[in-house]
């Protein structure tokens, strides 16, 4: 008999944001105790560290042909801390050990003098289910997303005459994030993302 159980929908979309965020960097979550251990050592009232991963593209269409498309990616983790009304930022677009040590060393400077605080062992939260961690992006090939820009100038077209120039636009956004927190809480999320917009001139008697 089978004994395996079916992953709840947030323990798929956390192994999912582990497996992109954390696991291609050899990232674990001993590794994210021993940073805020660090930070913590140095009288912060609190810290947390923001992983993020995007990946965005943009079709548009204008007059019948493709005028222009784009596809950006963009990664890269923060740090931040908090001491009293103090608080302090880093950033690197490297997603490794070494520059999460350097980013968190770096925020230790408004810290206050004092003792150690315990770092508690790192947990996973809980999302309420809004949307499908799908990512839209790879939903469709190139091909068809030109033809659905496409048919969109058709149709637009076809219901009226006076119709002068119908320009479309596709986007698309998959964007995985991961915060982990000083008090052991480690959530995480992906957005995807979907924008069509049409925009159409219409001309009558001149």
């Amino acid at each position: 008999m089978n004994t395996m159980k079916t992953a709840a929908p947030f323990d798929t979309l956390f192994a999912t944001a582990q497996q992109s965020l954390l696991t291609p960097y050899s990232i674990e979550s001993q590794h994210i105790e021993k940073v805020f251990a660090s930070m913590m050592a140095h009288r912060l009232d609190y810290a947390d560290l923001y992983f993020q991963y995007s990946r965005a593209e943009s079709w548009s269409l204008e007059e019948g042909i493709v005028k222009s498309g784009s596809f950006h990616i963009d990664q890269g983790v923060g740090v931040r801390a908090v001491s009293g009304e103090k608080t302090a930022f880093a950033y690197s677009d490297d997603i490794s050990l070494n520059a999460l040590e350097s980013a968190a060393q770096a925020t230790r400077a408004i810290a206050r003098q004092g003792g150690t605080q315990s770092v508690p062992t790192m947990r996973h939260g809980s999302r309420r289910s809004i949307y499908l961690p799908h990512d839209p992006i790879a939903s469709l090939k190139d091909a068809d997303k030109v033809a659905l820009l496409e048919r969109i100038e058709r149709y637009a077209r076809a219901l009226d005459p006076r119709v002068t120039q119908v320009m479309a636009s596709l986007a698309g956004e998959y964007e995985v994030v991961m915060v982990a927190r000083n008090d052991g809480l480690l959530n995480a999320d992906i957005r995807p993302l979907v924008r069509l917009s049409v925009q159409v001139i219409v001309e009558s008697n001149g």
